[in-house]
């Protein structure tokens, strides 16, 4: 049972974390508390990975396309057929360790009872899982992870994705810094209150 820790304020000085159930209901509404998008969203909804799966594949390979397109590659189809799954794979490599950054805000943990910890969940901690955009340490806090995620696009995919395409060590650099551009996972930053 995944459980999320609110606070109640008992008095004017004096405030208490507990538990409550992720699912709340308020007359016909569920609200679910603590999750990231997308990586949670696939795990609570399974059959998601049939959209998710084939929409990365379709956006890796057109940036792919696009992008040796522009650099005036030779034999598109032939160089792109060569990379497509490795950057594919190598971009949910990516997007995992970026969606492990965003969930070390849960892992990280102070007492909720000090000033420091209640500050740290409201802030940090919910605010991350919930809604990126309530305040501006949340927002830096998934900039971060999404640029993390988006160096590591860049990294894989210049040392292992393309590292055999027969293109000039340039136009690796650009390839990579494209898909890292243009693949990074935004959507980190959508709220999750928007769907619950």
């Amino acid at each position: 049972m995944i459980e999320e820790w609110t606070e109640s304020i008992q008095n004017s000085d004096a405030s208490t974390i507990v538990p409550k159930s992720t699912g709340e209901k308020k007359g016909h509404q569920i609200k679910l508390y603590n999750m990231i998008f997308p990586i949670w969203l696939l795990w609570l909804i399974p059959i998601m990975w049939l959209i998710v799966l084939p929409a990365n594949f379709l956006i890796d390979l057109t940036v792919v396309v696009l992008t040796m397109k522009y650099l005036g590659i030779d034999d598109i189809k032939l160089h792109a057929k060569k990379v497509i799954l490795r950057v594919w794979l190598l971009g949910f490599a990516a997007d995992f360790i970026g969606t492990f950054c965003m969930f070390l805000v849960n892992i990280i943990d102070f007492d909720y009872q000090t000033p420091r910890g209640r500050w740290w969940y409201e802030n940090l901690q919910n605010a991350v899982a919930y809604n990126p955009l309530e305040n501006i340490y949340s927002f830096l806090w998934v900039v971060v992870c999404i640029m993390i995620t988006s160096c590591c696009i860049y990294f894989f995919n210049l040392k292992f994705g393309l590292k055999k395409l027969p293109i000039e060590e340039r136009q690796k650099h650009k390839l990579s810094l494209a898909l890292a551009v243009f693949t990074a996972p935004y959507l980190f930053m959508l709220p999750t209150a928007w769907f619950f």
